[in-house]
């Protein structure tokens, strides 16, 4: 399974289960300056050296022991590796009986969905001489599931200002869930770059606009996204649409911030990652407890973020700065 497929089906507490933190510098090994320690090892500088030793041990190799200089040698020697997440998997996925892995698609399959044939959940004939639906080919059955929708408010479908409205709702349907078409891979096309920079990058007030996944009514609000880099930027824009690819579904705002932070890990590997989202939810406004000064703020903290304390500071007086 992708990554891309595998990041877009889980549930906040997976993607929180998920996160190997181990991977990121910790905070009792990283100066205020921020030089390029932050990016020189995953783990502390001492651990690498212990966990050879004790690898050694462990295979009844005996290690010479070394002077104290001669230690921080090889430390400061060491082959810089940039922290990376890791994803857990901890459940068993059912095989066939073929031995392969069932895939069957959360999202409608498009045009484009790489996969063979015989597992499109479309077509059960194994016929290869077609290709999947895309998400337009949906429109029709769409629209006639509007027309029911109409007629069971009470209304009359076939009234002048309703005639077309069917048509209307689907697409706009398919546009408020567009991101279903899209994956980071895409999206990122390329855009990363090598840059000697190591200080805290942050793009704020980001607008999100996204569908509620409990009432189908739209939620909204800004998004601010900050990280450090490990000798790697990412284009500006293209923090703003790893926001489309996540919001322009179905979602819970809980997921949606930690979904674009893991993103944004992914992406470019650096020493943390943090993500605010603050959000106006339409369920609460319009229905329920119509509360319409209410609103919704979530935050995920990664590496250096979630270790640092000042770190952490930092970002946030810079979020809520005017």
């Amino acid at each position: 399974m992708s990554f891309t497929r595998q990041l877009s089906e889980m549930s906040a507490s997976e993607l929180n289960d998920a996160i190997d933190d181990t991977n990121f510098p910790q905070a009792h090994i990283l100066s205020r300056g921020r030089n390029n320690s932050v990016c020189s090892t995953s783990s502390t500088s001492g651990t690498s050296s212990l966990a050879g030793a004790a690898a050694a041990a462990s295979a009844g190799v005996q290690t010479p022991s070394q002077p104290e200089d001669a230690c921080d040698e090889l430390v400061a020697s060491s082959t810089p590796q940039r922290p990376r997440l890791i994803l857990k998997t901890n459940s068993s996925i059912t095989e066939n009986s073929d031995g392969t892995q069932p895939q069957t698609p959360m999202t409608p399959r498009t045009s484009t969905t790489p996969g063979s044939h015989e597992k499109c959940t479309f077509h059960h004939d194994l016929e290869l001489d077609h290709k999947p639906p895309t998400r337009e080919a949906l429109l029709p059955d769409m629209a006639r599931s509007y027309r029911l929708l109409l007629g069971g408010l009470g209304e009359n479908p076939d009234r002048q200002g309703l005639i077309k409205t069917p048509e209307r709702a689907a697409k706009a349907m398919l546009y408020f869930t567009k991101g279903y078409d899209q994956n980071l891979e895409d999206v990122l096309n390329g855009a990363v770059f090598d840059e000697d920079h190591d200080e805290m990058v942050v793009v704020k007030d980001i607008e999100m606009f996204s569908m509620c996944e409990h009432h189908l009514v739209p939620f909204y609000g800004k998004v601010s996204i900050g990280y450090l880099p490990c000798n790697k930027i990412l284009g500006l824009s293209k923090l703003a649409r790893i926001v489309e690819i996540f919001s322009r579904r179905l979602q819970v705002q809980e997921r949606l911030t930690k979904q674009i932070a893991v993103a944004v890990t992914q992406a470019v590997q650096p020493a943390g990652v943090a993500v605010v989202v603050e959000g106006v939810h339409m369920c609460m406004v319009m229905r329920g407890v119509q509360k319409i000064n209410s609103k919704t703020v979530t935050s995920t903290m990664l590496g250096v973020f979630r270790d640092d304390p000042k770190t952490r500071e930092e970002f946030l007086n810079l979020v809520n700065s005017k």
